[in-house]
């Protein structure tokens, strides 16, 4: 399907929330329609479909023309027509709408019209985004019905003057039939830089004015299993009028200077004053201001009147007390200017998607968000108007960004920020688990979660709008009856200097003790176990030396059980501890027995986010070998517990601060 980016040349007119009828443009060269063949099966045959794009002095415009035969009635849903566009970019353009049958051709739009959808769809995301939707239902639309489509529509963005840039695509699974990509400019002057995967390059058809792609019955095309999201561009072109990215980056900074001024006498002059004579050091100051923009002004995304691009000024977000990120990033850009802290704006991709964006064409249509990045005191830090108020000024942003673009007026490149195994934990789930009272008693269990990154943050949304009343009603209901017994205490606080969410649960479990007559009783510790990795392998046909793609992750696990009182601690053991690296990823766990207590702790750390394809298929090797068994304990009162050989000092639950930075959750030579 057709992504396109950004246009310019905005028309204000109440016509252009309607749907207007009107003539196919003459850009437009509607493919030849292909024969259904006579065993023709699954939902729809089309018989061709043009998506087209057209740059011209008015911006940009975008087609879609098909022709379909419809086969099942699952496929009837194709009579529910929709069209989405923002009236800054002129009104949508219906060309036709016909149904063919036995030789015969109905026009729909005789009897029929599109009804409008005015309201905002997407109200409860907080987005106004000024987007109409217009929608038809095709009357009387049967199996072995062709219907039969046309219409053209605009995107428009004031700041992007004659700039264009954007993406054509077919999709990896489309069904039989023609299939016809496209672009178009108007005169020489428009022809924009195009770049595209080898498969298009193949099936590129170039001319004076245009390049097309044509495509009749395109095979599906998986993309290569496991590899990193640079290689899953597939049958894609890219086209931008843009230099390079240092030009996006001039052509946007100075709309965020502008957007940051903040004129003599407005009232955020008098609470940068505030901030200042508050705080002394920068970095407090900084993190003053960032508490300000994030917690005085809530996030609603505004794309109003070309607003999706243009940032409003410091001003208007803090008269509204309301903006996005854009709005935002200027407030705060204003606030630390005034508090004579240096800063920029830097667009970013916050879907995680930005692998790869050094071998794509500039196109700021690829980021889809805005944060600021400051240097206060010799460092740099990053500070997100849009996050929760606990997260403040940070020396890394809380997405793993990889490729960034700062805004600035002489004009930045594009920057890769390193990546690196993380060294704090996104995750550690602590049970103590007191079992003194016997074999056949609850145990008295403690479960702390302490848990960092957008999932703290998300939890600290969600779990400080509650009560205790209503945080302990919540758990009670979610987890008690499984192996929670009862709960009866539950607390939760956000730490923000370990920028951790930290819940706490106490009540009662029944442990499940297993009891054999050759050995004794015998538990399993929460937590303590691993599946054995999958095989890192492709599917024939795709290219099998690529690298592999692990997704980041620093998962921590740690158990103490305190045992019967009335028995010998000499009478325990436990199963042996392991240090594993496999596909990139340590494996680590380790046991310790003293003061009454077994101990264990288990951590797995994606130590490497790729793997070369000859390192996976030696490890595809190792996996038989791999200790998947459970962090089993052992109770063997008949003559005592023979000493376990792989013993690690494991601190206990309650020994250490399991906030702090450096915690044992890998061996020591992995953490250095």
């Amino acid at each position: 399907m057709l992504a396109a980016a950004l246009a310019q040349a905005p028309v204000h007119a109440e016509d252009n929330k309607q749907v207007q009828r009107g003539p196919t443009p003459a850009w437009v060269v509607p493919s030849e329609l292909l024969p259904v063949p006579e065993d023709a099966g699954g939902l729809l045959f089309v018989r061709r479909q043009d998506i087209l794009a057209h740059l011209d002095a008015q911006g940009q415009a975008q087609h879609l023309g098909y022709r379909t035969r419809i086969l099942h009635p699952n496929a009837l849903q194709l009579g529910n027509i929709s069209i989405s566009w923002n009236p800054v970019s002129g009104p949508p353009v219906v060309h036709q709408v016909n149904v063919h049958r036995d030789g015969e051709t109905i026009d729909v739009l005789k009897d029929a019209s599109f009804e409008i959808l005015r309201r905002e769809d997407q109200l409860e995301a907080a987005m106004l985004d000024g987007i109409l939707t217009a929608v038809l239902r095709v009357p009387d639309l049967r199996v072995g019905d062709e219907i039969e489509v046309g219409v053209t529509t605009r995107v428009s963005d004031p700041t992007l003057a004659k700039n264009d840039s954007g993406l054509l695509f077919l999709l990896p699974a489309p069904p039989p039939g023609r299939f016809r990509l496209g672009l178009s400019w108007e005169d020489e002057g428009r022809k924009p830089r195009i770049k595209m995967t080898p498969d298009m390059a193949a099936a590129a058809r170039s001319g004076d004015r245009g390049i097309d792609f044509r495509f009749d019955d395109p095979a599906m095309q998986a993309p290569p299993k496991d590899a990193p999201a640079r290689y899953q561009w597939q049958r894609t072109v890219e086209f931008t009028n843009f230099a390079d990215w240092a030009a996006i980056s001039r052509h946007f900074a100075p709309l965020y200077a502008k957007a940051a001024q903040i004129p003599d006498g407005s009232p955020l002059k008098a609470e940068a004053r505030r901030i200042a004579a508050a705080h002394q050091r920068p970095l407090d100051r900084a993190a003053a201001a960032l508490k300000l923009v994030q917690q005085d002004v809530r996030y609603v995304y505004v794309g109003l009147d070309g607003g999706n691009l243009v940032p409003a000024s410091a001003e208007e977000s803090w008269r509204r007390r309301y903006g996005d990120c854009k709005g935002k990033t200027a407030l705060l850009l204003g606030l630390l200017a005034e508090l004579g802290i240096a800063a920029e704006a830097v667009l970013v991709n916050n879907r995680g998607a930005d692998d790869g964006f050094d071998e794509r064409l500039p196109n700021p249509g690829l980021f889809d968000h805005v944060l600021v990045r400051a240097r206060i005191d010799g460092k740099v830090y990053w500070l997100d108007g849009t996050l929760p108020a606990v997260a403040g000024p940070a020396v890394e942003p809380a997405i793993a960004y990889r490729w960034v673009l700062p805004l600035s007026e002489q004009g930045s490149t594009i920057q890769k920020r390193e990546w690196r195994p993380a060294s704090r934990p996104d995750e550690i789930a602590l049970y103590e688990i007191d079992a003194r009272a016997g074999f056949d008693q609850p145990a008295q269990v403690t479960s702390t979660t302490i848990t960092r990154g957008i999932g703290g943050l998300q939890q600290q949304v969600q779990l400080s709008a509650l009560t205790a009343d209503q945080l302990l009603n919540a758990m009670r209901q979610e987890i008690v009856g499984s192996t929670w017994q009862t709960v009866d205490e539950v607390k939760w606080r956000y730490d923000q200097k370990a920028g951790a969410s930290i819940l706490t649960i106490r009540g009662t479990w029944e442990l499940d003790w297993d009891e054999y007559a050759s050995y004794g009783k015998t538990f399993a510790l929460p937590g303590g176990g691993f599946n054995p990795p999958e095989k890192r392998v492709r599917p024939a046909g795709q290219d099998q030396d690529l690298p592999y793609y692990n997704k980041p992750e620093f998962d921590c696990r740690v158990t103490t059980v305190r045992l019967p009182s009335a028995t010998d601690p000499a009478d325990w053991t436990f199963k042996s501890g392991f240090d594993t690296h496999i596909f990139g990823k340590n494996y680590y766990r380790a046991f310790d027995i003293r003061d009454g207590s077994i101990r264990m702790v288990r951590g797995l750390r994606v130590d490497r986010q790729e793997i070369d394809a000859a390192s996976a298929q030696r490890d595809n090797g190792r996996i038989a070998a791999f200790d998947n068994s459970k962090a089993w304990i052992y109770y063997s009162p008949e003559g005592g517990a023979a000493a376990n050989p792989i013993r690690k000092p494991v601190p206990a639950t309650y020994d250490i601060d399991w906030t702090a930075d450096n915690v044992p959750c890998l061996s020591l030579a992995a953490m250095r």
